[in-house]
């Protein structure tokens, strides 16, 4: 309670009162604001729940070198289904991949993938690479995000024409490194143990004023090397039409580097 030096002790006493329900005031408001984290779940949780189109877009840059990785389509997370088209940093090639009955479908459009549809499993890739998701798999991207930590509200930006809230966080040492190849997990474990911290790695996330979710981003910079991966997501719980192929059109195998595995 605070207290006023004032020569009217009947003033002090309704001045007291005053404050007192002034601060409880403040601390119900304080109580009743919404958590930034609790936000960014629950926005990142309806869209795993429902369908959107993905336009997702990955930036390398290290040694004096960029690359950019395009990945686009539309995914039923809810019915776990999607098609992917993944267009690599290098050459014409371009990638499709459908997601589907708990595997994932690959046709280059070059090389020995070209005449026939490659499958692995979905649950078994593995992230290769730094802020890759496994097979570029959107739902990857959905978790870490929504695991992010340390939550602030960095204000109104328009994002694709729409006004947003923009919101940033920190991705911790566990889920940066999720689903990692041992190898790779490795050299994220000694990196971390050099620098005494976690690596540098933040997310973000921009919801719309009815809650939705229309833009990720996931990003790293170290010593002049980093990674930026940006999903710009549209056409909420708009129907996703998926075309899986004929299983006399497929066959178990490798992945061709077009397709930029994560």
């Amino acid at each position: 309670m605070r207290r006023y030096f004032v020569p009217a002790a009947a003033v002090a006493l309704l001045c007291a009162g005053c404050a007192t329900a002034g601060a409880e005031d403040k601390a119900a408001s304080a109580s009743s604001a919404p958590d930034p984290g609790s936000l960014v779940r629950k926005a990142v949780g309806e869209v795993r729940e429902g369908t959107a189109r993905i336009d997702e877009k990955i930036e390398l840059a290290g040694g004096g070198n960029e690359f950019r990785i395009g990945i686009a389509g539309g995914f039923d997370f809810g019915a776990d289904r999607g098609h992917l088209t993944v267009d690599p940093p290098w050459g014409p090639a371009r990638a499709d991949e459908v997601f589907a009955d708990g595997k994932v479908y690959a046709k280059d459009s070059e090389g020995i993938a070209a005449s026939a549809w490659t499958t692995v499993s979905r649950d078994e890739a593995e992230v290769h690479y730094l802020l890759r998701a496994p097979l570029n798999d959107p739902e990857h991207v959905l978790q870490q995000v929504s695991a992010m930590r340390q939550v602030s509200d960095e204000g109104q930006e328009t994002v694709q024409g729409v006004r947003t809230t923009h919101y940033r966080g920190t991705v911790d040492h566990r889920t940066l490194t999720l689903r990692m190849a041992e190898d790779v997990r490795k050299q994220m474990d000694d990196a971390r143990q050099r620098l005494g911290a976690d690596l540098p790695a933040f997310a973000d996330a921009w919801i719309d004023g009815h809650g939705r979710l229309v833009r990720t981003r996931l990003a790293m910079n170290l010593a002049g090397a980093g990674v930026t991966a940006t999903m710009n997501l549209q056409d909420l719980g708009k129907p996703v039409r998926v075309t899986v192929p004929d299983a006399a059109d497929t066959m178990p195998g490798e992945l061709s580097k077009n397709l930029v595995a994560g």
